[in-house]
């Protein structure tokens, strides 16, 4: 853990986030106290669960045919 105050953070502030980046937490101090930290994103992990909806969803067998003449005109803008 590193301390800085709030004009070295100002200064540095570029290289300070890269040193979080890389793993180290930075204290910024205003007026010799601890004001605010810096500290690396953890990148959220999502798991992927397949098959949480099996057989709650049904797919029409036409789902994927030409869009009737006035609904697609609609979409076109047409009136």
């Amino acid at each position: 853990m590193r301390n800085v105050n709030i004009h070295e953070a100002k200064t540095h502030f570029s290289k300070l986030v890269d040193t979080a980046m890389h793993g180290e937490e930075i204290i910024i101090a205003k007026a010799g106290k601890p004001a605010a930290r810096l500290v690396p994103l953890r990148e959220a992990v999502r798991k992927i669960q397949f098959g949480l909806m099996q057989g709650e969803v049904e797919i029409a067998e036409n789902f994927d045919a030409p869009l009737p003449e006035d609904v697609l005109a609609g979409f076109e803008g047409a009136k």
